[in-house]
């Protein structure tokens, strides 16, 4: 039955719908690869982005569980104690994406707090099903922890963060931590996060094919992780944390969604249930925000009104003062 979408606030329906593309490919096998060329072309190095900011980048390898994985490393220039550490994993669907999107963000979270900021590259579906990118994401956030000396950060002040996919992989990596007894986490960011497969929810009927992420993407994104499972009853929590039985004993998490996206009813359960175990979570839903809006109307004033809340939680969490 179709679903009377939450409206987008008019003053980004402009935004909106110069980002859209009406002759855009649908996401299927064969398109996937001129997708993320696309995409990789519209994000230059870290270095590039940094430009003369104060500072350091570094790009490192570490072995994965199937093979070298890239980070892309942040530093406040002149750090001669530790400080809290960002762990941060891309969005894309599972599909698309590259850890360079990201940066611009990472850059304005290392100077304004004064933390280090670790980017993972992970590999991607289809060729990389579960649970290859959570697997790959577990492995940075060990990797980080270990190497905490040598990068400047407090391994007791970690948080894992990311948007949409790279949400849902931090959800999980999160869950990974605490059932695998990993490194332990100060906090898990968690950006419209892709969380649920089984999109059943009210807000995964509303947007069939309006916004910046709609139903027909999203259920592609899915396949392409979890192939025929998708929507199931076998399906790991740690690809899909909302599939998780048990919310307890998580790191606090802070969970912000727009009320005009797919992912609005999942993310706002799963504040509900952590908050049923006695946990901690913060929960934002922006009104009249689609997927993705800080990064694609940065100057609306609910993306900066978000962006402050957001960072207002890291420096609780993190005990920035």
């Amino acid at each position: 039955m179709p679903r009377t979408p939450v409206p987008f606030d008019p003053e980004i329906e402009p935004a909106l719908a110069k980002i859209l593309q009406p002759e855009a490919p649908p996401f299927t096998p064969e398109t996937i690869p001129t997708m993320r060329a696309a995409m990789a072309a519209m994000f230059p190095p870290a270095a590039e982005v940094v430009g003369d900011a104060p500072v350091d980048v570094v790009e490192r390898t570490f072995p994965g569980p199937a093979g070298e994985l890239e980070v892309t490393i942040l530093s406040p220039r002149g750090l001669d104690s530790p400080v809290p550490g960002l762990y941060n994993i891309h969005g894309g669907g599972m599909m698309i994406g590259h850890r360079n999107m990201d940066t611009g963000r990472l850059l304005a979270l290392v100077l304004e707090l004064g933390v280090v900021a670790v980017n993972v590259e992970y590999r991607l579906a289809p060729e990389h099903p579960h649970p290859a990118p959570v697997e790959d994401c577990y492995a940075g956030l060990v990797w980080m922890a270990a190497n905490a000396a040598e990068l400047g950060v407090d391994p007791e002040r970690i948080v894992v963060m990311g948007g949409s996919a790279g949400g849902g992989l931090s959800a999980g990596v999160a869950l990974m931590a605490r059932d695998r007894g990993g490194p332990k986490l100060a906090g898990q960011l968690l950006l419209c996060p892709m969380i649920d497969d089984t999109n059943t929810t009210v807000s995964s009927h509303q947007y069939l094919d309006t916004g910046t992420w709609t139903r027909e993407t999203n259920l592609a994104g899915w396949r392409s992780l979890l192939g025929d499972a998708a929507g199931g009853p076998d399906v790991s929590p740690y690809a899909a944390p909302a599939r998780a039985t048990d919310l307890s004993g998580l790191p606090p998490a802070f969970i912000e969604v727009g009320s005009a996206e797919p992912f609005r009813d999942e993310d706002t359960d799963y504040a509900l249930r952590i908050w049923a175990t006695g946990g901690q979570a913060e929960l934002h839903v922006w009104s009249g925000a689609f997927h993705g809006f800080d990064m694609y109307v940065p100057e609306w004033h609910i993306s900066q009104a978000a962006l402050a809340t957001r960072n207002s939680w890291l420096r609780r969490v993190l005990g920035l003062g």
